[in-house]
């Protein structure tokens, strides 16, 4: 055999390990595995990890915009019409929530921190100032009417106070005054009585600049799928206002961090101290943010439906038993009493029922519906949506003249929608993380490519090598002759 046959022969079997050895890489998942050990062994609540950094101080602007309803025919609806509103702002605030007083429990596996919430007022972002009038439901009265409803002596002389001081159920205030806080007559002249009690109200009050108690998280240093899960929340492993343990759980992140080398039929657990509940989220569709490829999460209609539907919501009902309709959460409990009811915007995914009670009601999946953009292999969210509404049960008190012939309704005071893109500078170190990810999971499929291309030249030259060899053949019978 020449030397040129034998490199011919030698190509060829080359050919055939380097495709073997492609087609082998695919089938195990060798490179795409290594890559996601490497991962989730980086990204660690970890003092000089980039995924701590980012946990700690996040980079992107995450902005709260506030939307409010204002009631344009308060007349009426004492008379027993359903209320008309319109649909005022937005009102945007920047919103600054770095991780504070961190500190590294359990050899590392847990950390302990505060999310400490500053909002700053965009004028330029906003539909007008602060100083905008709202009309909307009286809150502080409405509370109070439901607390004391069934104490006559008390309820008479409250009613009386509310007269004299030309106080009803619905109030104009401002947008600041809503959010942020106000004195309230009437809360102070309870307060003679409960010297304990604050004279002060608003939707958000005490939640500027302060945080909502103590988190412990996991690290994620034992398990990657438990980076950033609360652990526990205000000292307790659970919660306390709901009627089932599984209602009372405290499940997932806090919703700014998920664990690395996300698939597309888990279920994401969130943990929200605004619905004082957890609920979690699923898969929907791919999306592209910024060039970063990310899976879409939303939370399904089940998460916030009734009993009937889901019987695992029967622990939201308070008192237990006492259950609103599909698409709402009564709140009261962790309100001091006040008669919250939680949905999203617009009443969407609620019954059709609360969306007809409400002239000015257009649930929209687009405007109203809360997703989460996550890329799937760092678990950084990429871009998300928070969507809530801020309600009130309102409904006719025969001790109160004030409420009038006003129908049973759950009132629309506000929604608000809390955002957050991926900054450019994060966009483009996942970009590249992105790039690095398609080379080293083609590599096997190059492989493969390769081994092919080199078959391919093998046989182009055994063929040309047969050539010359079968002119020879049949030259020699006639040389012979």
């Amino acid at each position: 055999m020449s030397p040129r046959s034998c490199c011919v022969y030698a190509l060829g079997v080359v050919s055939l390990l380097v495709l073997i050895s492609g087609i082998a890489m695919v089938l195990s998942d060798v490179f795409p595995r290594f890559l996601n050990a490497f991962v989730k062994r980086e990204v660690v609540l970890r003092n000089g990890t980039d995924a701590f950094e980012a946990w700690k101080d996040p980079p992107p602007p995450v902005y709260m915009q506030f939307y409010f309803f204002n009631l344009t025919n308060p007349l009426e609806v004492l008379d027993g019409d359903r209320p008309a509103v319109i649909e005022i702002g937005p009102y945007t605030y920047r919103e600054y929530r770095p991780m504070e007083e961190v500190n590294f429990l359990d050899n590392g596996t847990k950390v302990s921190a505060v999310n400490t919430k500053t909002y700053i007022f965009q004028p330029n972002m906003s539909r007008g100032p602060e100083s905008d009038l709202i009309r909307t439901v009286n809150i502080p009265a409405m509370t109070v009417m439901e607390r004391f409803k069934d104490h006559s002596i008390i309820a008479n002389l409250i009613s009386s106070y509310l007269k004299s001081n030309d106080e009803g159920l619905f109030a104009t205030k401002t947008v600041g005054d809503l959010l942020w806080g106000y004195e309230d007559p009437l809360l102070k002249a309870l307060k003679v009585f409960r010297p304990n009690l604050d004279d002060v109200f608003g939707l958000f009050y005490k939640a500027n600049a302060t945080n909502d108690g103590e988190y412990v998280f996991f690290t994620g240093e034992q398990n990657y799928q438990d980076f950033a899960r609360v652990d526990t929340w205000n000292g307790g492993g659970t919660l306390q206002w709901w009627t089932s343990d599984q209602c009372n759980m405290i499940n997932g992140t806090n919703g700014a961090s998920f664990h690395p080398v996300i698939s597309k039929n888990e279920t994401l657990y969130m943990f929200s101290s605004d619905l004082c509940r957890s609920l979690y989220a699923n898969y929907v569709e791919d999306v592209s943010v910024k060039g970063v490829p990310g899976y879409r999460f939303v939370p399904p209609s089940k998460v916030f439906a009734n009993r009937t539907i889901n019987p695992d919501n029967a622990g939201f009902c308070v008192p237990a038993g006492n259950c609103l309709g599909s698409g709402l959460l009564n709140i009261s409990p962790c309100k001091q009493g006040a008669p919250i009811v939680m949905s999203s915007p617009h009443f969407y995914q609620s019954d059709e029922k609360y969306v007809l009670d409400v002239f000015g009601m257009r649930p929209n999946k687009e405007q109203h519906q809360t997703i989460i953009d996550i890329n799937p292999l760092t678990g950084i969210v990429l871009q998300a949506a928070k969507k809530l509404q801020i309600n009130v049960f309102v409904e006719r008190i025969s001790t109160f003249s004030q409420t009038g012939n006003v129908r049973t309704v759950v009132f629309p005071v506000a929604y608000l929608n809390e955002s957050v893109v991926v900054d450019d500078a994060s966009a483009k170190k996942l970009q590249d993380i992105v790039e690095k990810q398609n080379i080293v999971v083609n590599i096997p499929f190059m492989l493969i490519g390769l081994g092919i291309l080199l078959g391919a030249l093998f046989m182009a030259l055994m063929c040309q090598q047969k050539g010359p060899e079968s002119t020879a053949a049949e030259r020699q019978p006639l040389l012979k002759s």
